[in-house]
């Protein structure tokens, strides 16, 4: 056998073990404070139930944005999170990355109000408008989103949408608590303080896609 042969005979073994290309979706969590923990988990749980693989990849500072797939900002005191972003300039890569390359983003109560105040949703929001710590409450609320259910929303210093949206998704009584505006969902209570897994389960359809 020449040695060309032999040459073609190992690229082709060194072919057969090499690994395929893997369709592994990377999910950015901001990881500065909020239920971060909780978002993991909801996280794991859909794509567990979408067959689907995912990693979840831990935003703490602006070179941790490139290539992830969709992107999640928790709830918490919005200034907060801010002033612990700014040695590190997340913030401002995570702005970039959402107008340039149009990932899907779920941002809950305080993360809905960064969304509005950058202007990457057009609906407006005011920051604790229910009412403070001890004004939470849970409440069955109605979402259309691949059909119309009823979900337990958990509201925890909520923020409130202070004008009509042209793209609602979720309401509590008659008013509008989520809001989705092309690839950006904003929900001003905590999907991922419940066992129901429809909003993050669409932040992981949506990134497959």
């Amino acid at each position: 056998m020449s040695s060309q042969s032999i040459s073609e005979l190992q690229t082709v073994d060194m072919k057969k073990c090499m690994p395929v290309a893997s369709n592994m979706l990377t999910i950015g969590l901001a990881m500065l404070q909020g239920a971060r923990h909780e978002h993991m988990h909801s996280l794991f749980q859909a794509a567990e139930s979408l067959e689907l693989e995912i990693e979840i990849r831990e935003l703490r500072k602006s070179s941790d944005v490139e290539g992830i797939d969709a992107l999640v900002l928790p709830g918490v005191e919005s200034t907060a999170m801010r002033i612990a972003s700014r040695s590190e300039d997340l913030y401002s890569a995570i702005w970039e990355l959402i107008e340039n390359k149009k990932i899907p983003v779920l941002g809950t109560c305080a993360g809905a109000i960064l969304l509005s105040q950058q202007g990457l949703i057009d609906t407006k929001i005011e920051r604790n408008a229910f009412g403070r710590q001890r004004e939470s409450f849970q409440s069955e609320i109605d979402v259309e989103l691949n059909g119309q259910s009823k979900f337990q929303g958990v509201f925890i210093r909520a923020p409130r949408f202070t004008k009509g949206s042209k793209s609602p998704i979720a309401w509590l009584d008659n008013e509008i608590v989520g809001v989705l505006e092309n690839n950006i969902m904003a929900l001003t209570f905590h999907p991922e303080l419940t066992d129901d897994l429809k909003f993050h389960a669409w932040l992981l359809n949506e990134a497959s896609e």
